[in-house]
């Protein structure tokens, strides 16, 4: 699934080519992703120019002054630059006609979607909820700390809480721990104040450098220029039970919570 890196990556590539431009035609072929495409959707961007691209979470936000389009990539959509008259291929299901090339919508497993927000987007019962930005100044290892006081749920399910943060997804969950040396597995409200500023730093370590690396090669993640990211050369454990620990040789393990694999080492992260 695209997390948070691969749909920032995505925007930052599609951005450059889009922005400022025209949309002059919509065509959906599959209309039926994870949700509907609203059969009007055409008719609020159509011969409107794209004013700016915006990330909320994994939610890409396409703001035309008269409303925002949401765009979410799901299990396995993905977004590219297109020549206007480039051949669509099986799962292409809806282009974004401008007057100087098309972004052209990919989805598989069409678990995506693809939806008219109107004016006021943040109030959408998708994003209102959502907690802070990992990158953003106001999360801090205090926000963790507070939220996190008397309770007894495993540290991964919480920092993969969208209310929590949004954004750390599975693989980056996992990582994120390892640096900062804490157990997937340990309650929220047995750790440190000081423990949650090092996992903090961590978080925002990971994404930062997963973005400057183009996101996470995942089976069907591409980005916007159809080429795929390469920040799995790099990650520590994710996927790695069995292997060696890289900083101390212990063999990692995998335990299960909330139904997702958590690769771990039990000398590194107490």
């Amino acid at each position: 699934m695209p997390e948070l890196p691969e749909v920032e990556t995505s925007r930052r590539g599609i951005s450059a080519h889009i922005i400022g431009s025209i949309i002059t035609n919509v065509i959906i072929r599959q209309a039926q992703l994870r949700w509907l495409i609203p059969t009007d959707m055409p008719d609020h961007i159509q011969y409107r120019k794209l004013i700016s691209i915006d990330r909320r979470a994994k939610y890409l936000l396409l703001n035309f002054g008269s409303g925002t389009l949401l765009i979410h990539l799901g299990m396995s959509g993905s977004l590219r630059i297109c020549k206007a008259n480039e051949t669509h291929q099986k799962h292409d299901h809806v282009d974004f006609v401008f007057d100087n090339c098309l972004l052209r919508y990919t989805d598989p497993r069409r678990f995506g979607a693809i939806l008219w927000l109107g004016l006021y987007p943040l109030n959408s019962k998708l994003l209102f909820h959502l907690g802070p930005e990992p990158l953003n100044e106001e999360f801090t290892g205090d926000h963790l700390y507070q939220l996190a006081k008397k309770r007894k749920l495993p540290i991964k399910q919480f920092i993969m809480d969208q209310k929590v943060v949004t954004g750390v997804g599975n693989i980056y969950a996992t990582e994120a721990l390892f640096i900062a040396g804490i157990s997937p597995a340990i309650p929220i409200g047995n750790i440190s104040l000081k423990r949650y500023q090092l996992l903090v730093n961590a978080i925002k370590e990971i994404l930062q450098e997963a973005i400057k690396k183009g996101g996470t090669t995942l089976k069907d993640f591409v980005g916007a220029d159809g080429k795929p990211g390469y920040f799995q050369q790099t990650l520590h454990i994710y996927g790695k039970s069995g292997c060696d620990c890289p900083k101390c040789k212990t063999v990692l393990q995998s335990i299960k919570l909330a139904g997702r694999n958590s690769v771990y080492c039990s000398n590194c992260q107490k």
